[in-house]
């Protein structure tokens, strides 16, 4: 099988809207298979705990966020540590509270930024089975929904971002040594 590669942020499909899955697609070989490209993508990148089908070039609103990954990266966060899928969502609630958070993409590799994002957010999709779901967060996965949800709508964190700056290459090499 073809491993496919995660996009940089030059490429024009990510700055499209992405295509809603219909639902009686969601339990199909070719969502699935989208499914698990993302996973297998994302699990080859050290730091990386989510990533967008237009991040491997698929116009389809699906996210998946690494709960291993994110259980590491945040104390807090107490779900299971899988893979969680998230297919055309949207955010219903968005918190007043707002945090300037430090944030990173796979797709505008080794720039980091700060961004403004909602303390809190609830979350409705569907996952992997087509079952719509529901989900609230806060912290850490509470920016990852959000910065997700930007991809979907073609919105690169960079766009949002105050004070981007990159990382130097000790910094990039004591990383990828991790």
């Amino acid at each position: 099988m073809l491993m496919r590669k995660i996009l940089d942020r030059e490429d024009p499909i990510l700055r499209q809207k992405a295509v809603p899955v219909p639902l009686a697609d969601i339990a199909g070989h070719n969502v699935q298979t989208i499914i698990r490209e993302m996973i297998d993508a994302m699990s080859l990148q050290k730091d990386g705990v989510a990533i967008a089908a237009p991040q491997i070039g698929v116009s389809s609103q699906i996210f998946v966020v690494s709960g291993s990954l994110l259980k590491q990266a945040d104390a807090s966060y107490k779900g299971e540590p899988t893979e969680l899928v998230f297919i055309n969502p949207e955010i219903i609630k968005m918190s007043k509270e707002k945090k300037s958070v430090e944030e990173g993409c796979l797709s505008v590799r080794w720039f980091y930024g700060k961004v403004r994002r909602s303390v809190r957010v609830t979350l409705r999709a569907y996952n992997e089975k087509g079952q719509r779901i529901e989900r609230g967060a806060s912290g850490l996965l509470a920016q990852i929904f959000q910065h997700e949800v930007d991809h979907l709508n073609g919105i690169l964190f960079t766009d949002k971002a105050k004070e981007v700056w990159q990382m130097t290459t000790e910094e990039i090499e004591e990383l990828q040594r991790k």
